[in-house]
């Protein structure tokens, strides 16, 4: 029986894959902030699920969480990062700017790092990280939440080439979604805001085949396509 942890899966996007990989017969640990919604979780498929709190902003429990959820598992084979924030600030308020910066840039780092550390050390297995459709340009509303998850974009292509180095059998996929039907999805004009369960559905079938890059849904690869080229004097007045 194959093993995954998901890295916040209270709500949205991560609580939708955990639940998918527990219909696929997975072993699940589940990680998140808020204790009740762990609780539910562990409720409703008592046999499938182990569960620990975790804040990825408090860098120093990253490690020894992981570790806890990997002992009580008996192992790994998937480990999913769906773990991130972000807020619009026009005004530059410097508190918000941090919060993102300590969940999507350390946060995310200590995550993945132990994950790629375990899975080298094993020999095998799979990192998932949910970055964003949003990485690939700066935004002027949500500076932090763009910039992040360039950074995000930017290291798991380093973790992919560091872990072809190391002549191990580990994978890693970015996904990139568009708008997806979460409390992430805020403000006025959102178009092809897509399901979570049908997001989520994507992103199982993207690991399942062990895509390295997947724009969910499909639909976004032509926004990505668009936003690639699309020059600044054209961009800044979008």
């Amino acid at each position: 029986m194959k093993k995954a942890i998901v890295i916040g899966a209270t709500s949205g996007i991560g609580k939708s894959i955990a639940d998918m990989f527990v219909r696929q017969h997975y072993q699940v640990g589940i990680a998140g902030r808020r204790l009740d919604l762990l609780e539910a979780a562990k409720d409703r498929c008592p046999d499938n699920i182990v569960y620990r709190q975790l804040d990825v902003q408090n860098s120093a429990s990253i490690e020894p969480v992981c570790n806890e959820l990997v002992q009580e598992l008996g192992g790994l084979d998937v480990l999913v990062i769906s773990a991130g924030i972000g807020e619009a600030n026009k005004h530059l308020d410097s508190s918000i700017e941090n919060k993102v910066i300590a969940t999507n840039i350390q946060g995310f780092t200590g995550v993945a790092t132990w994950g790629m550390r375990y899975f080298k050390n094993q020999g095998y297995g799979h990192l998932v990280n949910i970055s964003s459709i949003a990485g690939l340009r700066g935004n002027g509303l949500a500076p932090s939440y763009n910039a992040t998850k360039a950074f995000q974009i930017n290291y798991l292509e380093g973790l992919r080439l560091n872990a072809v180095k190391s002549g191990t059998q580990v994978y890693v996929t970015d996904v990139r979604p568009g708008f997806v039907d979460t409390d992430m999805a805020k403000g006025d004009g959102l178009f092809w805001v897509a399901p979570v369960e049908k997001a989520a559905q994507q992103i199982v079938e993207a690991i399942n085949s062990r895509k390295q890059v997947v724009y969910i849904t499909r639909r976004w690869n032509i926004i990505a396509l668009l936003m690639r080229v699309l020059p600044y004097s054209l961009w800044k007045r979008m």
